[in-house]
């Protein structure tokens, strides 16, 4: 990414001026520009890694059957099997879908998750996610795939022209939130019809700060 020394001087700048008596988000902000979403070909959905968290611990639920419940008690926040699945009302499935960042899916029984989940989970885009490694094998080591989703964070582009993305908590070493900022940016450009040139701003803020453009 051009321009670091840049955005290191706005991070510490708004680092500087922040008065509030809590920890703030660091959201990165981008507006397109010349990228039909009617399109779906020009549609963006990406997930990178970090190389560092942003901060937040994300939730991760578990939906899996007998073969995998006993390690994904072990690793996820919450774990729903396939013999519990009649039992769920549509209020009980929203609230899975709205209490957790990630969703794990075991792979044999991914068509019984998407007949039991896919009309709320699908619209929240909670569904597992084969692109961010959410489809797992009956007999998956859970341990490392949730240590990456801990840093993995999702960018879609399908609806308006912009996109704001926390990249970190402002008591993180500026480092770390300009090699989170990269990572982001790298990966973007790349999966743009036309890279670069199909970002119009770039901006920078905290929770309860103004903007600033990175030029």
């Amino acid at each position: 990414m051009k321009n670091e020394k840049e955005v290191k001087e706005i991070l510490e700048q708004l680092k500087a001026d922040n008065k509030k008596k809590f920890k703030q988000s660091v959201d990165l902000m981008v507006s397109f520009k010349d990228i039909n979403l009617k399109n779906p070909d020009e549609h963006v959905e990406l997930y990178p890694q970090l190389h560092y968290g942003t901060g937040k611990v994300k939730k991760i639920l578990a939906l899996v059957d007998a073969e995998l419940e006993v390690e994904a008690k072990k690793t996820c926040d919450k774990v729903v099997t396939l013999a519990e699945f009649p039992k769920l009302q549509k209020k009980d499935i929203k609230k899975l879908a709205a209490d957790h960042d990630w969703v794990i899916g075991q792979a044999n029984i991914m068509p019984k998750i998407a007949q039991t989940m896919g009309r709320y989970f699908g619209p929240r885009g909670k569904m597992p996610n084969p692109k961010a490694g959410c489809i797992v094998p009956p007999k998956a080591n859970l341990g490392p795939i949730i240590e990456k989703l801990q840093k993995t964070i999702k960018i879609v582009v399908k609806k308006q022209p912009n996109l704001q993305l926390l990249v970190g908590k402002e008591d993180q070493p500026i480092e770390e939130l300009m090699d989170n900022i990269k990572i982001v940016y790298d990966q973007l450009i790349h999966h743009l019809p036309k890279e670069k040139n199909n970002i119009k701003d770039i901006k920078l803020k905290l929770t309860m700060s103004k903007a600033i453009s990175i030029n």
